[in-house]
């Protein structure tokens, strides 16, 4: 038995070790799979922590820009306390178009149940946004200062001349109807003047950057850059004490009066 024993030998010996090497090959694909596997399972783990703790951190941020929102604002209420303010966020933004004209509105979250009425005016802490032109249970409408149908009696700061601030089509302002002999800069500053009785008096509508100027003229014209950004409105007060003064309604008013 020799003979065939050795030619046994001589065969299964290579087929033993291919055999050997093909098991070796199978384990070692089998763990590296299964290190792949917990592989992927830990960077799905430590991409759903990183995702939440971005989440977090987005949401810090936010809170640390609300906060100093509003800390600018309750500066801005210790140092104005002559009115009384009703503090409101944005919910809603229209900047369409109709067939007339361009729109610039935006909606916020308090109406008429929290002592808002038409025709208030609307501020943040760096001047001047517009006015309440439509109000329900428990929101308003605010027509912005850049609107075209916009216009609020405007001063000078400097030279004390008196104009017009009116809404462009472009989104831009512009001072009209103000005095040709009166002495008009770039970089003074515009304020609302309290005339008219639509708005208070001393609150900021922006900057001069350009004076449009014409001999022939009787009135200047001045280009500002809003001092608020209406772009990014977020925190708004309402002042909700000042109470616009129709005077025209006021005469015809008390001329029937005395007539009568």
């Amino acid at each position: 038995m020799s003979p065939v024993q050795a030619m046994v030998q001589t065969t299964l010996v290579p087929l033993q070790r291919v055999i050997t090497t093909l098991s070796q090959d199978v384990l070692h694909v089998t763990e590296q799979n299964r290190d792949v596997k917990t592989l992927q399972a830990r960077v799905s783990e430590l991409e759903t922590q990183a995702n939440k703790l971005m989440v977090e951190n987005v949401q810090l941020r936010e809170m640390g820009r609300e906060n100093e929102l509003l800390r600018q604002l309750l500066n801005y209420t210790k140092n104005n306390t002559q009115f009384s303010y009703q503090p409101t966020t944005i919910i809603g933004r229209t900047v369409g178009v109709d067939p007339t004209n361009l729109l610039y509105f935006v909606y916020v979250d308090v109406g008429a149940s929290d002592g808002v009425a038409k025709n208030m005016p609307v501020i943040t802490e760096r001047g001047l946004v517009g006015r309440v032109t439509a109000v329900g249970p428990n929101s308003a409408q605010i027509l912005m200062l850049i609107d075209p149908s916009s216009a609020v009696n405007a001063l000078i700061q400097n030279g004390r001349a008196t104009g017009i601030v009116r809404g462009n089509i472009d989104g831009t302002l512009m001072m009209d109807r103000i005095p040709q002999g009166e002495t008009v800069t770039t970089g003074d500053i515009v304020l609302t003047s309290g005339l008219g009785g639509n708005f208070p008096s001393k609150l900021v509508i922006g900057q001069i950057t350009e004076v449009l100027q014409h001999d022939q003229d009787m009135f200047q014209t001045a280009r500002l850059r809003p001092s608020v950004d209406f772009y990014k409105l977020e925190i708004l007060l309402i002042v909700t004490a000042f109470q616009p003064i129709d005077f025209e309604k006021e005469i015809l008013e008390s001329q029937k009066e005395t007539g009568n």
